[in-house]
């Protein structure tokens, strides 16, 4: 038995070392301040009287909205600023002036006081109307100041606004045009057609996304998901229209672009990439509409002659909200030895073509095309066998055949371990 123990450590350790050469662990960055402002995030919180309802795992959506908030402020990282804000919390009569002004800062955005904010939380109970825009309109003076802050608005409702004219989308439409990067996110809780339409409306305004909401486990992760994703750098698409051939196609540079494309269409775009650079692109496709089922997106990499580099594509066939797709193209050094040392090196013009395969209802509108999303980078292309993508992970095979000898080596020593017991045992 002491004799089986020992072996299989042994496998397991000629596995684990296998492993670690091919993939050897990044060197740890020291956490150092990075000068830049504090995110911030203000949660927008429906207390309308529908709140009452029972049907999230057998509570009401406020006890729900209730208890993923506890957890939320739980896992809020140290360096974000977090506020609360509430709409329909206070007035419960039906004076439609009184009950669209129904929003206030519950706790104010700033370094978060976890007990505090779980007490302010703790003492809300469904009352009032779904003023929607008004409370847009709060959570963005709520989170004024230094411009160069990530700043997110998480709105979670489980209806649509019912004091219009003050249309939320509007609202969030004038957010967006004040260039002040400022995000909403939105989350419905169980919603409805109208509601969901309204949601969406909302998030796509600013880049933000919808979520429906089901179950309390779902709205604690979503909002973590997105309280996290406030610390990350924001960073905002550029416009750009590709063309309908390579040789009008404009020349960009690293960075994140946007567009968007008619149902089945082609778009090209020119990257000029120098000898020792490698090309790395990714390109998404939002169905911000109902679509048919079997779609897919296409991402080529072509030269200027018409000769495929390489591509990426992807398929489906259900509905999705974003659908993308990724290559990568490393150009080698130049050889020439003759060539002047002081030259810079000629670089090549490569064209990226992105295609969509949607289709949709006759019902649907086709008309704005699809949201397009692309990214493009330029990195020295790699030359050293400890880069993953040098390895082989761009092609397939070297990798392969390195899992195909470890798996062949642990069965064998396996195999002998298997054997070795037996005899010992007659």
């Amino acid at each position: 038995m002491i004799i089986s123990k020992r072996s299989a450590a042994a496998v397991c350790g000629l596995v684990a070392t296998l492993a670690v050469g091919l993939f050897p662990p990044a060197a740890a960055a020291a956490d150092e301040p990075t000068g830049q402002p504090a995110p911030k995030v203000d949660l927008v919180l429906d207390v309308s009287g529908s709140m009452r309802t029972r049907d999230i795992d057998g509570q009401s959506r406020m006890t729900a909205a209730k208890q993923a908030f506890n957890e939320v402020l739980d896992a809020v990282p140290q360096e974000v600023e977090l506020g609360i804000r509430t709409l329909g919390a206070n007035y419960p009569g039906k004076d439609t002036k009184v009950g669209c002004k129904d929003t206030e800062q519950l706790y104010p955005v700033g370094p978060l006081d976890r007990t505090e904010a779980k007490t302010a939380v703790a003492t809300l109970a469904p009352t009032g109307w779904t003023p929607i825009g008004p409370a847009l309109l709060g959570a963005a003076q709520d989170l004024e100041g230094d411009d160069e802050a990530t700043r997110r608005i998480v709105l979670i409702t489980d209806g649509e606004d019912t004091c219009a004219p003050l249309d939320p989308c509007e609202v969030a439409r004038e957010i967006a045009a004040k260039g002040i990067h400022l995000t909403i996110d939105t989350l419905g809780l169980v919603p409805d057609d109208k509601t969901r339409r309204q949601l969406t409306c909302i998030a796509e305004a600013t880049g933000g996304t919808f979520t429906s909401v089901q179950h309390t486990d779902e709205l604690s992760r979503r909002v973590t998901q997105l309280v996290d994703r406030a610390a990350d750098p924001v960073v905002t698409p550029v416009e750009t229209k590709g063309a309908a051939r390579c040789a009008d196609a404009p020349t960009i540079k690293p960075g994140l672009y946007s567009d968007r494309e008619t149902f089945s269409e082609h778009r090209w775009y020119r990257v000029d990439v120098l000898p020792g650079q490698e090309l790395r692109a990714s390109v998404s496709i939002g169905a911000d509409r109902a679509v048919n089922q079997d779609y897919g997106v296409l991402l080529r990499a072509v030269t200027v002659h018409g000769r495929e580099i390489v591509r990426g594509s992807e398929a489906g066939d259900g509905r999705t909200d974003v659908i993308s797709a990724g290559l990568r193209y490393p150009k080698p050094e130049t050889d020439d030895d003759a060539a002047d040392a002081d030259e810079k090196p000629a670089a090549e013009a490569v064209c990226l073509q992105v295609s969509n395969a949607f289709s949709a209802p006759a019902s649907v509108k086709t008309t704005p095309g699809l949201p397009v999303e692309l990214t493009v980078d330029l990195v020295d292309a790699p030359d050293a066998a400890s880069d993953v993508a040098s390895f082989g992970l761009g092609h397939g095979w070297w990798l392969l055949g390195v899992l195909a000898l470890t798996g062949l080596l642990a069965g064998l020593l396996s195999g002998w371990i298997s054997r070795l017991r037996i005899v010992w045992s007659n």
